[in-house]
């Protein structure tokens, strides 16, 4: 794979490193109360590692997110951490997969400002009553680490991450099968394909760097499939959890009856995708050196210095990637206020054509598609 030089990464909207820094706030020390953050991508095994440690003894706050067929055993996410999420995400127009690696500047916006972090810290603060050990799941929340831990220093919490890891392609399969509950090619397509692999790569990385330096373990979702025993008690001795170490014979015996090895269906690997070369490249290798973080003592400088560079590489690659599509952004502004004012005049709704929100929409995407054009233009 081509290497590129640090100089030659994306300059404009790419984190720097005290961005990226920005989710290792110190913790407060000693903390009788917990908190550990379920993270990864969707199909990833987060709803199984939640569920689990809910089922060892820590708290999901309630209500949760119902059970549907796509997740038939639940998805171990508080219902109001996913609505604060979204609710911040369509605020700054940024994507659970987003592959940009800017969204990540936009969604850091969002955990600097006062309203959320005392908005966040009064939710958190009464969550407690249940259980001093709470675990937060949801797979937005790798964009607002940030924003958890100045949440939890402010209700006296120490804070922990498992990042779960599943093979790319595999997290593309799964999606693809489950997309609107349905199981066939009509749900998938290359364009999803490259899409959810983008985001994956782009989501990946990032995580790691913002959990780098705090404390946390990385999970292989085969792992917890094959022997959820050894993989959890593993878990529960690095990050501290006593829930987990000491769990009794009946704790265990529920754990049993949740997991359901089965769950692996999707085997999906790159020879069933139709991805760009280059970016597959980059995501097999961010896999390989993600993979090796869940051995014992592969959290090594080494690793995240080679995670660095893929960093960089990834940003450059979208960067082409934009510069590539610049004439679809040029023609999709004025195509879309087409169709919409059309469609509008269709339903004999004269004002439709003069509504700010759509013509906003427009001129916000130019304001972005001009950066992009300068950033390209300055060699960034």
């Amino acid at each position: 794979m081509l290497e590129r030089a640090p100089d030659e990464a994306v300059r404009q909207d790419d984190l720097t490193e005290r961005d990226l820094s920005v989710a290792t706030t110190p913790e407060p020390a000693d903390a009788a109360r917990q908190i550990v953050f379920v993270a990864g991508p969707g199909r990833s095994g987060t709803s199984l590692m939640s569920g689990i440690l809910k089922h060892m003894g820590l708290h999901v706050p309630e209500p949760e997110v119902a059970a549907d067929k796509t997740n038939p055993k639940g998805f171990g996410e508080p219902e109001w951490v996913v609505n604060f999420h979204e609710e911040l995400l369509g605020r700054v127009h940024v994507q659970p997969g987003d592959a940009r690696p800017g969204a990540w500047f936009d969604a850091g916006r969002t955990s600097i400002q006062e309203m959320n972090r005392s908005r966040l810290a009064g939710w958190l603060e009464p969550q407690f009553d249940a259980a001093d050990a709470l675990v937060i799941k949801d797979p937005r929340i790798s964009w607002f680490l940030g924003l958890w831990r100045v949440a939890a220093v402010r209700v006296g919490a120490s804070t922990s991450t498992v990042v779960m890891l599943r093979p790319p392609a595999e997290v593309v399969g799964s999606a693809r099968a489950t997309a609107d509950g349905r199981q066939d090619e009509s749900s998938g397509g290359r364009l999803d394909d490259i899409s959810r692999l983008a985001g994956w790569t782009n989501v990946m990385l990032f995580t790691e760097r913002a959990t780098r330096g705090s404390s946390r373990s990385f999970v292989r979702y085969h792992d917890l499939l094959a022997d959820w025993t050894s993989t959890v008690v593993g878990v529960g001795e690095t990050l501290g959890l006593a829930d987990v170490t000491n769990a009794g014979t009946g704790r265990m015996q529920e754990v049993h009856r949740f997991v359901d090895p089965e769950l692996h269906r999707s085997r999906t690997t790159w020879d069933d995708l139709s991805v760009p070369t280059a970016l597959r490249e980059i995501a097999e290798e961010t896999w390989q050196q993600l993979d090796l973080l869940a051995e014992p003592g592969g959290d090594t400088p080494e690793v995240q210095a080679r995670l660095d560079v893929l960093r960089r590489n990834y940003g450059s690659l979208y960067a082409e990637a934009e510069a590539l599509a610049w004439s679809s952004v040029e023609a999709a502004g004025p195509a879309y206020l087409e169709a919409t004012d059309r469609a509008a005049a269709d339903e004999g709704d004269t004002t439709y054509a003069e509504a700010s929100g759509p013509r906003r929409a427009y001129l916000r995407t130019r304001r972005v598609a001009g950066r992009v054009k300068r950033r390209l233009r300055d060699g960034g």
